[in-house]
Formats: structure tokens, C-alpha cells, sequence
């Protein structure tokens, strides 16, 4: 099934790597994943990632592949049709947002500019 438009998704890598992470903290089902951005690191917005259970008035859900991730209002107009992926590479392992709202992005691929 395709995504809907300005959907927030996840790969299949990133998706493993999130089920794992829930399931070694022995979070329960009501957990989702926030996703955000923050003012700050070089480029002038940081992406942020966290575990959550609570939902707030104005936040936006999107479901991709079993996981849900939900985003504020204010982060969802930088991360619209945004991908989460994760890497296990050599050249670096982690969580990274393939955002094809960022103009440019800093060498660590922690922080973007729109």
C-alpha cells in the first residue's frame, strides 16, 4: 500500500531497529515513536527521536509498516514526506531522516537547514 501524501514513513531497516529497541526496553504496545526537530547543531534544525505514550492535542500520526509514528504540528511542516532510515554501515550506524525538505545538511547528518 502506498503512503499517503506528506506521510512520515519508515524503512525496513530503520522499522527492525525501532522493534528492537521497544522490545529491549520492554516498552508496551501503547509506545510510539516521536519524531521532532529542534532548533540547534550547524545547520539550525536537529532531528530528534524518542519513545512516547502520550499523545498531544495537535500532534499528527502516521502509521508506516506496524509502527507509529506520530510528530507536533510544528515538526511535521519540516518533515513532511520524510523517511526514517537506519544504517549499520561502517561509515556510521544510526538513525537518519532521508528529508527531502532540507536545502542542505551538516556533514554528521545530525542537523539540516530548510
Amino acid at each position: 500500500m502506498a503512503a499517503e501524501v506528506g506521510a512520515i514513513t519508515i524503512s525496513e531497516k530503520a522499522r527492525e531497529k525501532v522493534l528492537q529497541l521497544m522490545q529491549d526496553s520492554d516498552l508496551g504496545a501503547d509506545y510510539f515513536l516521536r519524531v521532532g526537530v529542534v532548533g540547534g547543531g550547524c545547520s539550525g534544525l536537529s532531528y530528534k527521536l524518542d519513545f512516547d505514550n502520550e499523545l498531544q492535542p495537535k500532534d499528527q500520526v502516521f502509521e508506516s509498516d506496524g509502527i507509529k509514528l506520530v510528530t507536533d504540528l510544528k515538526s511535521f511542516l519540516y518533515l513532511c514526506d520524510t523517511v526514517l532510515d537506519f544504517t549499520d554501515g561502517l561509515n556510521g550506524k544510526g538513525f537518519h531522516f532521508i528529508n527531502p525538505n532540507a536545502s542542505r545538511s551538516c556533514g554528521c547528518g545530525e542537523s539540516f537547514a530548510v
